[in-house]
């Protein structure tokens, strides 16, 4: 029989560690962490002072968003690059629910205090012929747009790529989607310019546009459309519609983020028109 004289009982186990005895049972059950010892006769459970350790890496990946299976492989991994890679990739997942987090935050701030503050005008106008240099990319919602931008603006350092202003985003879906967003952002440059993969340049010729200009935080975008499908309707406009690129919806930012607080965001909203 196992040497028994230095194991804990599972409630023992569980106050030492932090987990219940409930989810020690469901460890064990998945093979993630099974006791030393179990009394053929009685059930009980019994573990050992060097699961201690095991125990604690368990807890901490369950507290940083980790299910049952995932742990279960990380803790074979343990001081390779797989662990590490593993981390990390749940460090940015955080990130970006953090960010969407704090976005819901400011908009329940604005609710609580009133109207959010945002300035939005509507005018048709014609939008000028433009050589940009793009980046398409199918991502998890329209609040993970900056996940693009973080792809694209090294991209642009590396081919010595000078970009004007204002950088913008096309949608390209025909429909507004929850999931899988298929983006694609731009900066506008010289004519002539030549870029390589992932990076694309388009010619973009003029165009007649319905343009929302909002002054606020990008929550207003919907509302920014939704003044624009009033005025669709109001004056019996045609948007342009069809495949082609240039019949697709677009924004600028003509400030962004990382020059303004959210209630200063410049952004128009176009819709070209037939």
């Amino acid at each position: 029989m196992a040497e028994t004289t230095n194991l804990m009982t599972i409630g023992e186990f569980s106050s030492l560690t932090r987990l219940s005895v409930r989810m020690l049972r469901h460890y064990d059950a998945h093979g993630v962490l099974v006791p030393v010892h179990v009394d053929p006769w009685t059930g009980y459970r019994r573990y050992a002072p060097h699961q201690l350790r095991d125990a604690a890496d368990i807890r901490n990946l369950r507290d940083v968003g980790f299910g049952v299976s995932a742990i279960s492989a990380l803790l074979v991994a343990r001081g390779t690059q797989t662990w590490s890679a593993a981390l990390e990739l749940q460090r940015q997942t955080v990130l970006e629910e953090t960010r969407a987090a704090q976005a819901r935050l400011a908009l329940i701030n604005h609710l609580i205090e009133g109207e959010i503050s945002m300035d939005i005008t509507i005018e048709r106008r014609t939008i000028d012929a433009m050589t940009i240099v793009a980046l398409r990319g199918v991502i998890p919602t329209y609040s993970d747009e900056h996940l693009l931008w973080e792809r694209m603006m090294p991209e642009l350092d590396r081919q010595g790529i000078k970009a004007g202003a204002p950088c913008g985003v096309i949608e390209h879906d025909r429909e507004y989607t929850e999931r899988d967003v298929d983006q694609e952002i731009f900066v506008p440059v010289a004519l002539g310019t030549q870029v390589a993969t992932p990076l694309m340049i388009h010619e973009l010729p003029a165009r007649d546009c319905l343009v929302a200009r909002l002054v606020g935080p990008y929550e207003g975008i919907t509302q920014a459309y939704n003044l624009l499908a009033e005025r669709i309707a109001e004056d019996g406009l045609v948007p342009m519609g069809g495949g082609s690129l240039e019949a697709r919806n677009f924004s600028f930012y003509l400030t962004t983020p990382d020059e303004v607080p959210a209630d200063q965001l410049v952004t128009e909203v176009c819709i070209p028109l037939a």
